[in-house]
């Protein structure tokens, strides 16, 4: 912290009449800083306490010298603290082990909680003015300074203005109190030391207390001053890490007027955040409790800093009873034997003339010395009898701090001495200097007789460890302090906290953590999605798209599934696609394997029939061969579409084109060679034709070999360069896979359905011109309709193969087969069959041989 202004005009009056004056004379200007408590031994150690809570300020006219600044309202917790430093005094004195033949004193001055008043303090150490120093004294500046070390400050800010100040002279400062993570900073506080740990860990635990009970939206409210700020931006920052997202951020001083403190209770009891972190100290957070008293309980969780978290002062206030379930990090407790005893002996009467003394006595005894109005003191009261912050023997956590800081500076001096001792071999006492001290106090490693082993790191820290503290209300209605948990800084990260999470209660006396969150946590199978213009703690929950899940609450984003996989309907899981095919079990698999017996069976019948009357003119007509042959063919044909239907292999994939392109070319000749006898058959009843013989039967079905043969070929080659085989197709549909099979060579099965194609066109054509010759019972034109069905088909299956997706690509070619066969057994067969059957009188050569025109054209 800076100096005041007024601190800051009086050294440049001294620098300026140290330039102007013909001499290099020290003259020390205003009243003298003395110690409150003071003892004089071979070696002396400083103290700055704020053994009082304010300082009367006075504006100084700058005309004279200014008087001493007074300071009022004793804090009975640092006095207590600075009678444990006399004690660890004492105690080392009475040691035979630590130090002997030398005593330890002491000079313990008052900072009046007032940073400008604490480097004061600091000044006098270095200098050691006494009593007999008077203003125009210049040796009272000349002197080298009597004290060997400091121990304090107890704030923060103040620390940082001694150990500025003193740093430069290698003057270690050990503090008990100061928990500011910059003064970790070597550069700036080179003799710097504290046994308390840096809030750099107390920051970073409370942010992870704060995420280990998902509470991702809070208030924080940190005191204005070195600790408050340094240690909540520590916080923020750890907060920001660990997802936790702050909701208002305050800071006060408790000299700040009451229309600031009301604004911030105003903040605190509107926000939405149920949780506040008080980053503050003892003397801050008073003034805003008894703000926050006044509107009665909040209904808050709070988490506290060491500074307050086991001020035993808060829970001695009913008032503050909405406090109940407050949690935080507390310095670890200790008990010192003997302490109790020292602190009960104090009395006036060690030192009459000692102001601090009686002002102390008659403050906790609520008496005067002078009577007046007020209960006469008799000197007779025993402070053993008093439950007060000063005779607290439970709460020993800082009083062991500084206990601790008084033996680190001991075994410093004492390793000092004994290197002194083992290197020369005068006998005269040697002189030490704070330098030395500075040196070994980075060396010093110890045991106190709490147990716990103290050494300081590279810069000057010791290792953290906290308890957690609850604020849990007893049976009487008082609040006590319960340690659930501990946080060691030297375990892994994962494991530095460990806590009983039974043992906890909450604000209210709930024992159920209370939820203080911007938005409610997203369940599983949806994703966070930031609001616009707000923290990243507040936003909606978006379900995951198709194919993507997320299996965590309060998931960042959804993770798409692998190929094969497909997000469940809760989006939480991923489970294997369903694989499609066109299956027996389903219904368009039974009515396309109906359609399909149905014509086998059709066609059976009517190759009975023809059997059965195979020797009329009607079945003979138009060779009769061709037609069984044709018939047969058909049944294959319509028993061929069932290799399309059920689970694709590699087996079925390759059986269900070649037998759909062999059964359709097998039918395509027989239809061919019908056609061509009926033309043929047309010719040879012209005189001298001569035809027939040269397309007989044999001729016949040579022709339907050959035809086939080439189709055979095709496949072969087909099957041999590049074979159907069963495809996973994962692009139709993305939430099941499509078993289907794939050509192989696309040439391959487009030259076996244009070859088709192509004697279907070929059949067309003959039969086209065959269709108006002028017998009764003209196959030629059943021919043609049978080929405008089959090529009509065929024609309006490409786009329809090409554009149905998955499963149905396979329906549609099951239909085309089973439309086309259709086409070519009514067309050629239905009227045959409806003669035979159903005009049985017209199934005679007579008839067969009529002639429906008198013109014969060629």
């Amino acid at each position: 912290m800076a100096l005041s202004t007024g601190v800051v005009l009086r050294l440049l009056v001294v620098v300026i009449r140290g330039m102007a004056a013909p001499a290099p004379i020290c003259s020390l200007l205003g009243q003298p800083a003395l110690p409150l408590l003071s003892a004089e031994g071979d070696i002396n150690i400083g103290a700055v306490f704020p053994l009082h809570r304010n300082a009367l300020f006075k504006v100084h006219s700058f005309t004279s010298r200014p008087e001493k600044t007074p300071c009022i309202s004793i804090n009975q917790r640092e006095f207590q603290f600075a009678q444990t430093l006399i004690f660890a005094l004492e105690e080392i004195n009475n040691s035979s082990d630590l130090l002997p033949g030398l005593s330890l004193g002491y000079q313990v001055y008052d900072s009046c909680s007032y940073a400008p008043l604490a480097i004061h303090s600091a000044l006098a150490l270095m200098n050691s003015p006494g009593p007999e120093d008077s203003l125009g004294d210049p040796s009272s500046c000349s002197r080298s300074p009597a004290v060997l070390g400091i121990v304090g400050e107890s704030s923060s800010t103040s620390t940082i203005g001694i150990s500025s100040l003193v740093g430069p002279f290698s003057i270690p400062v050990i503090s008990h109190f100061a928990t500011c993570a910059c003064l970790s900073n070597k550069k700036k506080f080179p003799s710097f030391f504290r046994t308390i740990p840096s809030d750099f860990y107390q920051s970073r635990a409370l942010a992870k207390l704060v995420k280990h009970f998902g509470w991702n939206w809070v208030g924080v409210v940190n005191s204005n001053n070195d600790y408050g700020n340094n240690g909540m931006a520590t916080f923020m920052e750890a907060a920001w890490h660990e997802g936790v997202c702050v909701e208002y951020q305050e800071s006060i001083h408790r000299t700040d007027p009451r229309e600031k403190l009301l604004e911030v209770v105003k903040v605190i009891r509107r926000a939405t955040a149920r949780v506040v972190v008080l980053f503050m100290g003892l003397g801050d957070i008073v003034p805003l409790m008894n703000e926050m008293a006044l509107e009665g309980d909040p209904g808050l969780q709070w988490v506290g800093s060491e500074a307050w978290i086991t001020a035993r002062m808060l829970t001695e206030n009913k008032a503050y009873g909405f406090l109940r379930g407050a949690v935080g990090f507390a310095i670890r407790n200790a008990r010192l034997d003997g302490l109790e005893g020292f602190l009960d002996k104090v009395h006036p009467s060690q030192a009459p003339d000692n102001t601090l003394l009686r002002e102390f006595w008659e403050t906790v005894f609520q008496c005067s010395f002078e009577g007046g109005s007020s209960t006469l003191c008799t000197g007779t009261e025993s402070l053993a009898k008093l439950n007060n912050q000063y005779t607290d023997m439970s709460e020993l956590r800082i009083p062991n701090k500084v206990y601790t800081a008084v033996y680190a500076i001991a075994h410093a001096l004492h390793n000092l001495m004994t290197d002194i001792k083992n290197n020369t071999d005068s006998g005269k006492r040697p002189v030490y200097k704070p330098q030395q001290v500075l040196q070994y106090l980075k060396e010093v490693r110890f045991r106190v007789k709490t147990g716990e082993e103290i050494w300081f790191d590279d810069n000057g820290d010791v290792v953290a460890c906290y308890d957690l503290v609850n604020w849990q209300q007893e049976e009487d209605g008082t609040l006590q302090f319960h340690v659930v948990g501990l946080y060691d800084s030297s375990m892994p990260p994962e494991q530095r906290i460990n806590f009983n999470k039974g043992k906890l209660v909450w604000a209210g006396g709930q024992a159920e953590a209370p939820a203080s969150v911007c938005s409610e946590s997203c369940p599983t199978g949806t994703r966070k999605a930031v609001q616009k213009g707000k923290p990243v703690c507040c936003y909606d929950c978006v379900p995951c798209a198709e194919g993507e899940i997320s299996n965590i609450t309060d998931s960042n984003g959804c993770y798409r599934c692998d190929l094969e996989y497909w997000s469940n309907e809760k989006r939480d899981r991923c489970v294997l696609k369903p694989v499609e095919f066109l299956s027996y079990e389903e219904m368009m698999g039974i009515v396309l394997v109906f359609f399909s017996l149905l014509g086998s069976g059709v066609t059976t019948l009517v190759a009975v029939v023809f059997s059965i009357h195979k020797d009329t003119p009607i079945v003979r007509a138009n060779n009769s061969e061709l037609s069984f042959l044709l018939l047969f063919f058909l049944t294959l044909c319509f028993l061929c579409s069932l290799t399309f239907i059920g689970r694709p292999s590699e087996w079925s994939c390759s059986l269900r084109h070649t037998a759909f392109g062999i059964t359709f070319v097998l039918c395509m000749s027989c239809v061919l060679g019908k056609t061509i006898v009926v033309l043929m058959a047309f010719r040879a009843t012209l005189p001298a034709s001569n035809i027939m013989k040269w397309f007989g039967p044999p001729q016949q079905r040579l022709s339907v070999l050959a035809f086939t043969l080439i189709q055979v070929l095709i496949c072969v080659l087909w099957l041999t360069v590049s074979p159907p085989f069963p495809y996973k197709n994962m692009k139709t549909y993305k939430e099941k896979v499509i078993l289907e099979c794939d050509v192989g060579s696309a040439i391959g099965f487009w030259a076996v359905l244009g070859y088709i194609g192509l004697l279907a066109l070929l059949c067309f054509v003959l039969a086209f011109l065959a269709r108006k010759l002028p017998d009764n019972f003209n196959e030629a034109k059943f021919i043609t309709f049978s080929m405008l069905i089959f090529c009509a088909v065929w024609i309006t299956f490409i786009p329809a193969y090409v554009s149905s997706p998955g499963k149905f690509t396979v329906a549609v070619e099951i239909f085309a087969i089973l439309a086309s066969s259709f086409g070519l057994l009514f067309c050629i067969f239905a009227p045959k069959c409806f003669i035979i059957l159903l005009r049985p009188e017209q199934n005679t050569k007579k008839h067969m041989m009529g002639k429906t025109s008198n013109d014969i054209r060629y």
